[in-house]
Parts: C-alpha cells; sequence; structure tokens
C-alpha cells in the first residue's frame, strides 16, 4: 500500500489550479481525476485567486490552468509563494512567467528564436527589412496578445508599431521575434515531460499546427485556439529538450511537468520557443496512459519527503 507524504487527514487531497473562467478545469485537466481516485487520491479544482481557499489543507498543490494570471504576474508569484506544497514551485513559477528566461537559456547553449526585447518607455519602429516577425508579451499565457506581422505590408507596420505602443503604455515587455516558416508545415512541436520516481522523464508529444494568422487587434478571450494531433518525436528534437531541461535552475527533479515547445529554424533544426515549466497545456488525452502517468507524476511528489 502506497504510504503518502502528509497524509494524517486520511487520503491525500490534491488541489489542482485554475482559474475561475475554467473553474471546473480544462476538458484535458479533467482526464487525470479517474486516474488519481483509483489511486486514493482526492483532487479537485481550485482557483487560484478565490480568497476563501485553505491552502494548508491540501497535500500537494498542482498548478494546471491559472490562464488569467498574465495581467496581474506579481499578484501571481506572490500568492505562488505563500502557497506550501506548490508545485511546480514557487521559485520555478517567478522565473518561469517571465519570457526573458529565453535569454538565459540563450547564454546557456540552447539554441532559441532570435529576440528583440523592447521596455516599456523604449521606442521601437518596426525594422528596415522586409519578412515576417512575431510579437508578444514577454509575460502572457495562451498566445494572449501576440501578433504575426508582414512587414512589406505598410498596414501591417503600421499596426505592428501600434502593438509594442499598446503593451507599452500598459507597462508591458515587448518581444520581437522572425517568424519561423517551418510552422506553417510542420508546425509546432510540444514535447512533455513528467515526474517519475528518478525525475522528470518523456512521456508523449504534440504537434500545434500554425496558429497565427495576422496582427493582434486586441484581446480575443482566455487562449487562441490550437489545432493538435499527437506527433512522435525525433531524437534531435529530444537532444534539444534534454539540453533546455538541464539549464533549469535548481534542476528538474523538483518538478511535477515539463512542456518543451520546438520548432524548425531556417536550418531546419529544432529551435526552442517556449519552456512551459508553470501553467502548460500537458495534452494527456493525445497519447495512450498519459492520464495515468499524470496520475503516476503527483503521487510521486505526494510520497517524496519535503
Amino acid at each position: 500500500m502506497t504510504t503518502y507524504h502528509q497524509s494524517a487527514r486520511g487520503e491525500p487531497r490534491v488541489a489542482l489550479v485554475t482559474c475561475s473562467e475554467l473553474a471546473d478545469l480544462d476538458p484535458d485537466d479533467r482526464l487525470v481525476l479517474v486516474p488519481l481516485a483509483a489511486r486514493g487520491v482526492a483532487a479537485q479544482p481550485v482557483v487560484w485567486d478565490d480568497p476563501d481557499v485553505d491552502w494548508s489543507s491540501y497535500d500537494l498543490v498542482v498548478l494546471r490552468s491559472p490562464w488569467d494570471y498574465a495581467l496581474r504576474r506579481d499578484e501571481f508569484v506572490s500568492w505562488a509563494a505563500g502557497v506550501p506544497a506548490l508545485v511546480n514551485p514557487a521559485a520555478v513559477v517567478r522565473w518561469n512567467t517571465d519570457k526573458r528566461y529565453l535569454g538565459e537559456l540563450s547564454a546557456a547553449g540552447v539554441p532559441t528564436v532570435p529576440t528583440t526585447w523592447i521596455e516599456p518607455g523604449e521606442s521601437w519602429q518596426p525594422p528596415a527589412e522586409t519578412g515576417e516577425y512575431v510579437l508578444k508579451p514577454a509575460v502572457s499565457a495562451g498566445s494572449q496578445d501576440t501578433g504575426r506581422y508582414d512587414l512589406a505590408d505598410p498596414e501591417h507596420r503600421e499596426l505592428a508599431a501600434a502593438h509594442v505602443r499598446r503593451l507599452s503604455d500598459a507597462g508591458r515587455v515587448t518581444m520581437v521575434e522572425p517568424y519561423l516558416r517551418a510552422v506553417d508545415t510542420e508546425g509546432e512541436t510540444a514535447l512533455l515531460f513528467l515526474a517519475g520516481p528518478e525525475g522528470l522523464a518523456f512521456s508523449h508529444a504534440i504537434r500545434k499546427g500554425p496558429m497565427l494568422t495576422g496582427p493582434d487587434l486586441g484581446p480575443d478571450g482566455l487562449y487562441k485556439a490550437e489545432e493538435i494531433t499527437a506527433r512522435t518525436a525525433r531524437a534531435d528534437q529530444l537532444a534539444v529538450a534534454e539540453q533546455t531541461l538541464a539549464a533549469v535552475p535548481g534542476g528538474t527533479r523538483q518538478l511535477l511537468y515539463a512542456r518543451v515547445d520546438l520548432i524548425p529554424g531556417p536550418d531546419g533544426k529544432p529551435v526552442l520557443v517556449e519552456l512551459e515549466l508553470t501553467e502548460p497545456s500537458l495534452f494527456i488525452g493525445y497519447a495512450d496512459g498519459a492520464p495515468d502517468r499524470l496520475a503516476d507524476a503527483i503521487t510521486t511528489h505526494l510520497t517524496r519527503p519535503s
């Protein structure tokens, strides 16, 4: 019989952290509830900013879909710092919720998309050279406030400048990246890793179809719709993912999950788009056994000494 850490109250209680717009969890996340119940774990969705929640009453608090935090990052990071038994932990949340972590990974040798960072108040004009670019905030979730611009189009140039001004006026850092055309054909590959007895282990991979069709014109919902299919990970993609995870501050043993998002660069080799350690969709409905592997990852953290 499994003995769970901090389970003196009876069966272990796990909070699956979400937001008010998804108070009953994203449908993909709900797939883990039955496997957890089969393992004797009582799991329930809990809204992260609900002031009436006693977080200390849970044996483990698992970040899943708190996707409304982007405009309140300071509040979210402060909340995370006060939650016991949080996974992924608060220090990871602070580091990973600002995409400037990509600069650290690039400096560590991880192949990343070349990025220009525009601080609030800095002036910016689209570069003279033509080509397609992606603009997005350094703090975001669900591809919110993200747009694709063809700088050969005068209207797109104006809209790109307006996008940066809009983010700057809101006190947000803007990322400017070249649009990698391979996403239109090969798509984006997300590699999912889940905790096991020896640390993170590769679980499965999915393909995301192209999502950005044009300029961002303002708020359009909690997240952009995604076209998802199962995918078999290649050896070169797994190698970049392992290189990325090796550069995570504090190591990977502290992590319950990780998602490494890759796109082929101009030379066809995979480059990192994002490392998702805070609230990634895990796409457990797209791989046989993945709901059970996530349930096992959660029980692994329940039984791990603090």
